[in-house]
């Protein structure tokens, strides 16, 4: 079963059990996968929805930082609560073990040296890890490892 299928069926098992908070997420949900099925023009496969999950939950965490700048600890609460959620379509994330192996071996490949390098570095580790590790957490690492 696709992702966007697993979707589509916990909207209509939400729905038909009332349950409000994951009826209005999934359907938030499937309105970006739609929005971004009309911007392609095909049918999205699972490494595409993958990636508009990953783009909310962006948004997601980049709010939740917002509210907090804002005092405003009841949104942060909610924001929080959606980002839990949508992390469940999400595939398990790498360890930072294993991050900084593929962030060791790209360094090597590509004869990084310097922090200028970090962008080649990241662009390759982040290709590696096949969307299992978060930008963030191959950010910070890379960086430890070019200082």
């Amino acid at each position: 079963m696709s992702l966007k299928s697993q979707i589509k069926d916990e909207l209509i098992t939400a729905m038909k059990a009332k349950d409000e908070f994951q009826t209005s997420i999934l359907r938030m949900l499937s309105s970006a996968l739609k929005n971004k099925e009309i911007d392609l023009g095909h049918e999205l496969t699972d490494e595409e929805v993958l990636s508009v999950i990953k783009t909310m939950l962006k948004q997601g965490k980049d709010a939740v930082a917002d509210f907090k700048a804002g005092d405003r600890e009841d949104l942060v609460a909610k924001q929080e609560k959606e980002n839990e959620f949508l992390e469940r379509f999400m595939p398990e994330q790498m360890p930072d073990t294993e991050i900084e192996k593929l962030a060791k071996e790209s360094i090597q490949e590509l004869n990084a040296s310097t922090p200028a390098d970090m962008g080649k570095v990241m662009g390759a580790v982040m290709k590696k890890a096949g969307g299992m590790a978060d930008g963030n957490r191959v950010r910070e690492i890379v960086q430890k490892l070019l200082v």
